[in-house]
């Protein structure tokens, strides 16, 4: 399969106009400008709010006016990784995709298929002039990624309709009624430096090409966190060894799964020899331990120019030991469905600043009372290190709605096209949904998208078949739309 034969056309073409635009998270202004010139040149009613989220109405088809209004929803900003050795800059360079087999990958980048192919489906229907479909509310939100901004900033008055099409999952053949709330804890240990013995030897260790991924789609895939490995060796070194933090510069996004991690460390030179050995068996038993799900895995230890000073050590060995004690992983699994995640927490980044080492996880559950449960968990293990810890509001979580039409109808349908019964399922990330479901009072909604593997990473993929099936899939349930 080549670039040219990508079916629908129409959708894959969307889909290369969108990667040729920059749309970091929070920056996503070029994105919103070519948003609201592609509605204008279309000659639709285009808007943008005071928060950034622009709306694109499309009338009815002649036939369908008495259809209710269908929103089809997708987020414009994307998550932006790269691995260490690519040279990239996601404020300017377009993403370079590429055709492997049945997946579409890009060269060394996050693809941006999470949401742009939801973007490019959205903007496909708008350009059509053979598609049946009542009334439709196109919207595109910014910042879904690192905050929800744009979902929260939305006034109740910004959409008319009631039904809503989320095109931001990632399994075709899989329909979401629900999706876990979220929120983000900060620990900062207030740092001093002090001065490094002479005799010492000063290296580096770095952790990298771990799977990674989402930190909520993918928490329970037995994948390893890059963070937590590294403060595993540093904790039992720490024991073995009067060893001293200079610098740690670990993880990256809150929502992602850390696959490097890096510190800077200083050690008596008599144990030099000792320390390479420690991590060579390590990374002998961490490859055991991870031989399914950690394949392309490396830890390298370099020496290094002689650091001057360090992290004052008390600071270092708490940060140390509460690294190992916080919990990572998944915690709970819902009691009413089986094999969905109830809660969750990821331990994201560790960064060395000026004045301050900050640690920031993430926690999620279906349940608020639960979320407030694991965000206490993880605090209470730094606030015992001696940190300052700070739990963010969050996010609200997406009730499923057991009377839901639009869900009806897209079950209907998807037996109707491809003779077999879709998996009706809560997801264990957190979707803009659960916003609306509090902006919007009975808002009516699903969540489906094609398949996606390796989100929020350079490894991201999608599975080019999948897109002809959700789109034949949307096709039909706007065709279907209930009268008003």
């Amino acid at each position: 399969m080549d670039k040219t034969s990508l079916q629908p056309q129409s959708v894959f073409k969307c889909f290369a106009q969108v990667n040729q635009i920059p749309r970091p998270s929070k920056k996503e202004e070029k994105m919103i400008e070519f948003l609201l010139d592609f509605g204008k040149k279309l000659g639709l009613e285009t808007k943008r709010d005071e928060a950034g989220n622009v709306l694109i109405r499309k009338p009815a088809t002649p036939g369908f006016e008495d259809r209710q209004t269908i929103i089809l929803q997708s987020h414009m900003d994307m998550v932006c990784e790269k691995n260490r050795d690519v040279e990239f800059d996601f404020s300017k360079d377009a993403i370079q995709t590429y055709v492997d087999g049945e997946w579409m990958k890009a060269k060394g980048t996050t693809l941006g298929a999470d949401d742009g192919i939801g973007v490019a489906m959205e903007m496909a229907l708008l350009e059509s002039t053979d598609i049946e479909h009542g009334p439709l509310e196109c919207v595109f939100t910014r910042d879904e990624e690192t905050g929800l901004s744009g979902a929260e900033g939305m006034k109740s008055d910004f959409m008319n309709g009631r039904l809503m099409v989320n095109l931001d999952s990632e399994d075709e053949g899989q329909i979401f009624v629900s999706c876990a709330g979220g929120c983000r804890t900060l620990a900062q240990f207030e740092y001093k430096e002090e001065p490094l013995p002479e005799d010492f030897f000063t290296f580096s260790l770095a952790i990298k090409g771990l799977t990674g991924g989402h930190s909520g789609d993918d928490i329970n895939k037995k994948r390893a966190n890059a963070n937590k490995l590294l403060a595993r060796f540093l904790y039992v070194s720490q024991q073995k060894y009067d060893l001293r933090l200079v610098d740690i510069q670990a993880g990256g996004l809150h929502n992602a799964i850390p696959r490097e991690a890096w510190c800077l460390c200083a050690i008596p030179m008599k144990d030099k020899e000792s320390i390479t050995v420690d991590w060579n068996v390590f990374l002998a038993d961490v490859e055991e331990e991870y031989s399914v799900t950690e394949k392309t895995m490396k830890f390298v230890l370099e020496s290094e120019t002689k650091a001057v000073s360090a992290i004052e050590k008390d600071c270092a060995l708490r940060l140390i030991k509460a690294l190992q004690a916080v919990y990572n992983g998944v915690f709970a699994y819902c009691q009413d469905i089986d094999d969905l995640i109830e809660t969750s927490s990821n331990l994201a980044s560790i960064h060395k600043k000026e004045k301050t080492i900050d640690v920031l996880s993430s926690q999620r559950s279906s349940i608020l009372s639960a979320r407030h449960n694991m965000a206490y968990t993880v605090a209470a293990a730094f606030e015992l290190a001696g940190a300052k810890v700070d739990i963010g509001e969050g996010y609200p979580g997406w009730k499923m709605n057991p009377n839901s039409k639009i869900l009806a109808i897209a079950v209907e349908q998807y037996k109707k096209l491809f003779k077999k019964d879709p998996m009706v399922l809560g997801i264990h990330a957190g979707l803009e949904c659960g916003l609306f479901s509090e902006k919007f009072p009975g808002m009516d909604m699903i969540s489906m998208g094609p398949t996606l593997r390796g989100v929020h990473s350079p490894d991201e993929k999608l599975l080019i078949p999948t897109v002809q099936m959700v789109w034949d899939h949307l096709l039909a349930i706007l065709k279907n739309a209930p009268k008003k």
